[in-house]
This record gives C-alpha cells, sequence and structure tokens, in this order.
C-alpha cells in the first residue's frame, strides 16, 4: 500500500496526525494541488485544530515550489473557504477533520468557483502526483498574502433572507468548540436575533463534547439549554461548521430530511418550479413535499460532488442530504448550514409560530436514524439482504443497495472508510420501523429468516 492510499478518501484528504498525516505528506499534496489545478493563486484556511496551522503552512509551501501564489484566509469554517473560492473564482483548500475526534485532521479540496474535487473528479490524479512528489527536497516556507473574507461571508449568509421580515426570537447555538465559535456571532451580528453560543472557545481537543452533531447524545446539552432558556430553536454545528442539526423549541431535533424538505419549501416560495436535489437516503416526503409545492425533485447519490455537479447539470436552486449538508445554487452550489439555519429562522418569523408545530406538515414519517454495522465482507451481507427481498420488493443499487417495499423502505451502504455497513430506513410509524429495523439488522447478521 502507498504511503498516501490510508488518507485519500472518496471526498477528502483524512487521516491521524502524525502517523498517517504530517507535514511531509502536506507539502506533497500542496504541490500536487498546484500543478493539477494549474492555478496562479491557491486559498488556504483551516480550522482550530492544534495540527492545522504547522500543516497548512506545509500545503502552501509545496504549493508556492510550484509557482503558486498562496493566500492564507487563517481560521474559517469550510463554508467561508467555499464562498472565497467562489467570490475570488480560485481554487481552495480547507484544512479541516470536520466532526472526528482531536487526533485527526484532513484537507478538502474544490476547484475554482467552489467546484467540488473527489475521487473521479481530481482527487485520484492529486494522490497520484502527490506521490511522485514526496521525495523531493523541502522548499523554503511561504509568504503568503494574508485575506479576511469573514465580514464578507457573513453578508452573503445574510443576504439569503429578508432581514425586515424576521423577528427577535431567541436562538442557542453549540457550536462544540468548533469554528461556528468564531462564524455563528459574525453570521447572527446584523440580525434581530438574541443569540446565546454554547462552547464558543475554538479548541481543537473538544474539551465539552465531540463535535459531531448527526450523533443524538451530542445535542444533550443544546437540548436542554433550549428548554430551560426558553429558547424558539437550537443549532449544533459541527467542527467546521459546515453542517447543521435543529432543535425545536421542546428540545426535539429535526432530522437533516426534515430540515431539506422545509428549505426546500421555502426555496421554491422564492423560486416557483426550481429544481430540488435530494440524496437517496433523504426521507420519502422530502419529494413529496417538492412536488406538492411545484418544484422538481431530482435524487442523486450520497456525497457532495455528486450533489453539485447534477446541481451544475440541471440548474437546481438547492440540494440537501440527511447528514446535515444543505446545497445551494447562489453560494456557488456550495454546502453551508448557516444558510440554512437563517432561512428556517425567516420561516419562523413569517409563520409566527413555533418550530414544533411548524415542523408538522413536513414530517410524515418514522426513520431510523443511521445505524452503523461493523461486517467482514460488506459485498456479501448486500448479496444476501439483496436476495432475500427480491421477489418483492424493488431494488435500486445507485449507491449501496436501497429496497423499496411500497409502505418502508431502506438502504443499506458501505462506508467509504471503515469495514461497517450504514443503515438507513424509514417506515410509516415508530413501532413498524423499530420492527423491519430488527428484520434487517438480523439479516445483516446472518438470519435468513422469514417475513
Amino acid at each position: 500500500m502507498s504511503a498516501l492510499a490510508p488518507i485519500f478518501k472518496a471526498y477528502d484528504v483524512r487521516g491521524t496526525v502524525p502517523d498517517q498525516l504530517d507535514a511531509k505528506k502536506a507539502r506533497a499534496v500542496g504541490a500536487a494541488f498546484a500543478r493539477f489545478s494549474k492555478a496562479e493563486r491557491i486559498l488556504v484556511a483551516r480550522d482550530m485544530r492544534e495540527s492545522g496551522e504547522a500543516l497548512a503552512a506545509a500545503f502552501e509551501s509545496g504549493a508556492a515550489a510550484e509557482g503558486a501564489e498562496v493566500v492564507d484566509l487563517g481560521l474559517a469554517s469550510t463554508d467561508l473557504l467555499y464562498f472565497a473560492s467562489g467570490r475570488l473564482d480560485a481554487p481552495g483548500a480547507m484544512f479541516t477533520a470536520s466532526h472526528n475526534p482531536a487526533r485527526y485532521n484532513g484537507i478538502k479540496l474544490c476547484l475554482a468557483g467552489a467546484r467540488p474535487v473527489g475521487q473521479d473528479t481530481g482527487l485520484a490524479d492529486i494522490r497520484q502526483l502527490a506521490e511522485e512528489l514526496l521525495g523531493q527536497p523541502e522548499p523554503p516556507p511561504a509568504e503568503p498574502e494574508r485575506m479576511d473574507l469573514i465580514d464578507e461571508y457573513a453578508a452573503h449568509v445574510r443576504s439569503f433572507v429578508d432581514a425586515s421580515a424576521l423577528r427577535p426570537l431567541r436562538v442557542v447555538a453549540d457550536t462544540a468548540n468548533g469554528m461556528g465559535g468564531l462564524v455563528v456571532p459574525r453570521v447572527f451580528a446584523g440580525l434581530p436575533f438574541e443569540l446565546e453560543v454554547l462552547f464558543p472557545e475554538l479548541d481543537g481537543s473538544f474539551p465539552n463534547h465531540p463535535a459531531d452533531p448527526i450523533q443524538p447524545e451530542n445535542l444533550k446539552w443544546l437540548r436542554e439549554r433550549v428548554t430551560s432558556s426558553g429558547a424558539a430553536v437550537g443549532l449544533a454545528f459541527d467542527g467546521d461548521a459546515d453542517r447543521v442539526f435543529l432543535v425545536d423549541e421542546t428540545g426535539e431535533p429535526l432530522s437533516g430530511s426534515l430540515t431539506t424538505a422545509m428549505v426546500a419549501a421555502a426555496m421554491l416560495e422564492k423560486h416557483p418550479g426550481a429544481k430540488i436535489i435530494y440524496n437517496l437516503i433523504c426521507s420519502k416526503a422530502v419529494p413529496e413535499i417538492i412536488s406538492e409545492k411545484g418544484g422538481i425533485p431530482v435524487r442523486t447519490r450520497v456525497g457532495h460532488s455528486f450533489i453539485k455537479a447534477v446541481m451544475a447539470d440541471t440548474g437546481a436552486v438547492f440540494g440537501g442530504e440527511h447528514s446535515g449538508h444543505y446545497y445551494f445554487r447562489d453560494n456557488y452550489r456550495a454546502d453551508s448550514g448557516l444558510i440554512a439555519a437563517v432561512i428556517v429562522l425567516e420561516m419562523l418569523s413569517v409563520a409566527d409560530q413555533p418550530l414544533s408545530r411548524l415542523r408538522r406538515p413536513f414530517e410524515r414519517y418514522s426513520d431510523s436514524g443511521e445505524i452503523n454495522t461493523e461486517v467482514p465482507d460488506a459485498a456479501s451481507v448486500l448479496e444476501r439482504v439483496a436476495r432475500h427481498y427480491e421477489p418483492r420488493g424493488v431494488l435500486d443499487w445507485t449507491d449501496g443497495l436501497t429496497v423499496d417495499l411500497g409502505d418502508w423502505w431502506f438502504n443499506l451502504r458501505p462506508s467509504n472508510t471503515e469495514p461497517l455497513l450504514r443503515l438507513n430506513l424509514e417506515a410509516p410509524d415508530d413501532a413498524q420501523c423499530r420492527a423491519r429495523v430488527a428484520e434487517v439488522q438480523a439479516l445483516i447478521g446472518g438470519a435468513e429468516g422469514e417475513d
């Protein structure tokens, strides 16, 4: 196995520091990215992880050695880097490991205009170039230009809503010691909301709780504070603050699918008849609501590179993922949790009703959440599950295995990075959801069983 194989994933570079990712490898990736992009200027930003500054500096020296002018944006959220890439029409590199623990770091890359770089859109080529450059002598440190775009970024996020329609709502944001602690207050500074931030200090050791809001246990502090303070809504951000999950005033979380459906409805109010992207593990309620609101639902695979590509091909105004990523055409087709959050806050303001009531028409089914199971051979498990359901279900192998059985459905996908199968299942109610999850898990575990 090559030195870089463990850290080059489907959508980014990621690994533990320093055993998997170190300055030498970051320098080689920087040089390779400069060669691949052939750009005169490359933007570099980082989150608050302790290893970020040294790794970013190494990347910058590699890029500069290839003749690229380097612009250092300093501490930033990932969606700020995407905004800068679109605003300045230059490729970018964001040093972050998102929701991963403190020992991890990584690099999210994009081309000019925030165009995605994934395994099939350049990442494999960058890895090959970086392998060739690993043995090169260490170049001198780069002398990057420093640029601060946070105020422009904050104004851009606010431009997605009509500030005159907003009411003075109380909002609690749990930024989990991640980059939300920097960007959330700057965005909200221009809006009529009363903002309280939990764990705002930038600390890449994550001393309070993991910055992974898709896991229900990490919402505990936010849920408690929302209910005890009488807040209208809670916002939970991941480490690089590009994803958000919402909590209503009763402390009940909203799934990524539910938020996707709500934002889709809001976008269709402003863009009647538009196309809206949703990924294949989103709730069936999402395409139903898009159609009911006069939009055109477009289904796609999971993952930002796929969604952004389909958005570019179709001209879709918005795309959402069950994982809490929300993409906007007018945000260079990049994802931004903060844009999604302010749009929901605008919906709350206009509706003049609590989120617990506003969410009801968008919430039609019961879902399992993502359930991960470690398996020795994902392919054989998928084949066994497919054989079981083939006689009575509609099978789709677009991204893992999706089985539609009419009143319930599920998707079973192998992880890109771990020996795991990820199950997402939806049924008409909680009881049926639990029963069907048990049924599919028995199959995953090797029991063929009977219906």
